[in-house]
């Protein structure tokens, strides 16, 4: 146990929230070790002096998390087992001044942009060198790669641009830079994030230039699958489709949150297209890429959500027929445009109105992985747990979709190998699978 008094300084990092959180502690896990500063992630044991907690502000849940989260190391302090507990992220950007005010005993607070900040609070410098250098904190066969920070688009019901600022690409050559550091330690899989990655490159190329990137990351040796997340749908990129089509080591698979199936909620909501356009842009993708994966996360209760356009929602979910789909209650967020609206659909309903889109997916779901059985796929091994192999096909992301299982007793299968196996047998949210 790290009492106060010792010398050495020994840093620990704890994550909550988003893989786009992830990746900021990350760059500042490797800028604290380039600096020659012992540091850990979510390190089980109590022997860092100082905890540095990466927070979400996102909805109420995950704002209660990182509270707690605080109050539980700012105790540990108390008692002597930590020196310092610095807190940044969503949540510090977004309530600093309140949090000060709540919770003194915090050393420091920090923004989402405050890493030079951070790190010299920390006694290390930023190391310009190590751009493009990351220490994952994941299984090494794959990697979040942020193409892009913060969120130019004007959705009501979300707080992100108030707590990441406005939206800032990478440059292409930083994140080729950053694809080939991580193919030469072994990555294989690219996940690509951003709060919006369908307007990746016009604030430096002045046009969308998602394809181009797409295209060039596809040309690094080393990258078997690349998958693209959080696309928005309106100005969706049409492009990017003929590069997934044409490109082997592009996933047939895209995350794009579409939010609701009402073309009245659509507008309340800011989201700046309709159902009628929604339902022209899902068929292209199809089209364009046949075969296609297509995962969304639709929002029940929202303010003036009646139950006609609840049902609305439900018939749009239905036809659509997702491959998958996540729902989240509305949540009401301050200094958000829906926040001066009445928060007018009861708790219950919101959760009763997910458990029905949820009970609806999980049906269409299993027809889904029913159609799967006897096929055989190309499935990449994640790890093993007991006595089964856990891994996923191109079309599905870590943590969030299906499983393809196997049997670890009569399998000898290693995480981060690529294998083709057929499937014999599939329930709503996961497949199992035999080597072949």
């Amino acid at each position: 146990m790290k009492t106060k008094g010792s010398n050495k300084t020994k840093v620990n990092i704890v994550t909550l929230g988003c893989s786009k959180n992830l990746v900021d502690s990350e760059v500042l896990l490797t800028q604290l070790r380039g600096n020659g500063i012992e540091t850990s992630h979510e390190s089980k044991k109590d022997d860092a002096n100082i905890v540095v907690i990466n927070t979400c502000g996102f909805i109420d849940n995950a704002k209660q998390e990182s509270i707690d989260t605080i109050l539980r190391y700012v105790d540990a302090k108390e008692e002597g087992i930590v020196e310092k507990v610095y807190v940044t992220g969503c949540l510090s950007e977004r309530y600093k001044e309140d949090l000060q005010k709540e919770i003194p005993d915090v050393d420091a607070w920090f923004g989402t942009r405050d890493l030079s900040r951070l790190l010299k609070q920390l006694n290390a410098n930023y190391k310009h060198e190590l751009v493009g250098e990351r220490i994952l904190t994941n299984p090494s066969h794959f990697a979040y790669l942020k193409i892009s920070e913060g969120c130019d688009r004007p959705c009501s019901f979300c707080a992100i641009p108030i707590m990441r600022g406005k939206h800032i690409s990478k440059p292409l050559e930083e994140l080729v830079l950053e694809a080939k550091n991580l193919a030469k330690k072994g990555t294989k899989e690219l996940l690509l994030i951003a709060q919006d990655s369908t307007y990746y490159g016009l604030d430096l190329y002045k046009k969308r230039n998602l394809a181009e990137l797409l295209n060039r990351l596809a040309d690094v040796e080393g990258i078997d699958w690349i998958r693209l997340h959080y696309a928005f749908p309106t100005g969706f990129p049409l492009d990017v489709l003929d590069v997934m089509a044409n490109r082997s080591n592009i996933c047939k698979y895209l995350d794009i949150p579409l939010q609701h199936g009402s073309t009245r909620m659509l507008q309340l909501m800011r989201r700046g297209t309709t159902r009628e356009k929604t339902e022209t842009l899902l068929n292209t993708i199809r089209e364009k890429v046949p075969g296609i994966a297509i995962r969304t996360t639709l929002i029940a209760g929202h303010p003036g959500e009646t139950e006609a356009e609840f049902d609305e929602m439900m018939r749009f979910a239905e036809t659509s027929r997702f491959d998958r789909l996540g729902v989240f209650p509305y949540s009401h967020e301050d200094n958000t445009h829906s926040y001066s609206m009445a928060d007018d659909v009861p708790d219950e309903v919101k959760h009763a109105r997910v458990e029905q889109l949820m009970d609806l997916q999980q049906g269409i779901s299993f027809e889904l992985n029913q159609q799967k059985i006897g096929k055989v796929m190309k499935v990449l091994i994640d790890r093993k747990e007991g006595e089964s192999f856990y891994g996923r096909t191109e079309y599905d992301s870590p943590e969030v979709d299906n499983e393809v299982i196997m049997d670890a007793t009569k399998n000898y299968l290693r995480a981060g190998d690529f294998v083709t196996a057929k499937i014999t047998a599939a329930s709503e949210f996961d497949l199992v699978a035999e080597p072949v």
